[in-house]
């Protein structure tokens, strides 16, 4: 337990930030599960118009600061590969 005034103003500051990052990183990877539950059942369509929301997303997650530029780069060329193999022009 933060013991100094200055530390347990910290701990509230990053309850709360820990807060906003966990509703982003759980929005994040709902759309990225939706459009890969598309993909599988072979919904194209549908996945095709999911994926530029997904991708905006995760660009989204990276500007807020939640995840690394480089996580989200790894994702999204992920996703795209992954989506391209099932045959879907993206």
């Amino acid at each position: 337990m933060a013991n100094h005034k200055s530390a347990i103003k910290k701990d509230i500051r990053d309850e709360k930030r820990r807060a906003v990052n966990r509703v982003d990183r759980s929005k994040m990877k709902n759309r990225i599960k939706a459009f890969l539950r598309r993909l599988d059942k072979g919904q194209m369509e549908e996945a095709k118009a999911l994926f530029p929301r997904m991708i905006s997303r995760i660009d989204a997650t990276i500007r807020n600061g939640t995840i690394h530029k480089k996580t989200g780069a790894r994702y999204k060329s992920r996703l795209t590969l992954r989506a391209r193999k099932a045959g879907l022009q993206v």
